[in-house]
């Protein structure tokens, strides 16, 4: 027996609907390739010239424990460890006899200073410099019980000014966000342009043309 043929609607496909799927594709690569979504920081680091590392005699204020950072990058994170209990120590103890000096030879990675750097800021270390390839760690005596309650606070140190670091680089990563869509305007305004097409070519020819399906 020969089936029963129903007019029934089919719908019609158009073929910019695959610029819709190719295009964004493009786009992310293209984003990806040249480093679009890539978040820059930096790091803002106070050098004494020799007048002022040698006025202050930093170089003999403590008796310090080197740390060599010159080797494979596997013995670097042992070191890392051994450095930040040591830091450690000596900040809860208010030692003021022993310090910290920590060497970057020729061979040491950027990752290793910056996460020597973070270190330091971790263990909310009151006191370091830098200076050549070296930096100096060292601690303050304990401070003396305020009897008037006041809260003192270092100007400069980090965590005083929490806050208002932080807002400010939520402010400098909504800017560059907005500087990167402003750049790619263009892209987007011709995607919106090609939707609104294949949208408008879609349900203008499904619902204007009926087909025949078994």
């Amino acid at each position: 027996m020969i089936e029963k043929r129903e007019k029934r609607k089919k719908i019609f496909y158009v073929p910019g609907m695959i610029s819709l799927v190719l295009i964004p594709l493009f786009c992310f690569y293209h984003f990806f390739k040249v480093d679009a979504f890539m978040v820059y920081g930096s790091l803002n680091l106070m050098v004494p010239d020799k007048e002022e590392f040698e006025k202050y005699k930093i170089a003999d204020l403590r008796k310090y424990k080197r740390f060599n950072f010159n080797d494979v990058k596997l013995k670097e994170l042992d070191k890392i460890k051994e450095l930040r209990f040591f830091v450690r120590d000596i900040v809860k103890k208010y030692d003021t006899i022993n310090g910290a000096k920590i060497h970057f030879g020729s061979k040491t990675d950027y990752d290793t200073f910056v996460n020597v750097i973070n270190l330091v800021a971790e263990e909310k270390v009151p006191t370091w410099a830098l200076f050549g390839n070296d930096i100096y760690v060292l601690t303050s005596p304990k401070p003396k019980p305020n009897k008037n309650n006041y809260r003192v606070i270092t100007c400069g140190y980090y965590e005083a000014n929490k806050d208002f670091w932080l807002k400010e680089d939520k402010e400098r990563e909504r800017s560059y966000h907005l500087s990167l869509y402003k750049k790619s305007w263009l892209i987007f305004l011709g995607y919106l342009g090609i939707v609104l097409l294949n949208i408008f070519a879609l349900v203008k020819f499904n619902k204007n043309k009926n087909y025949n399906q078994k």
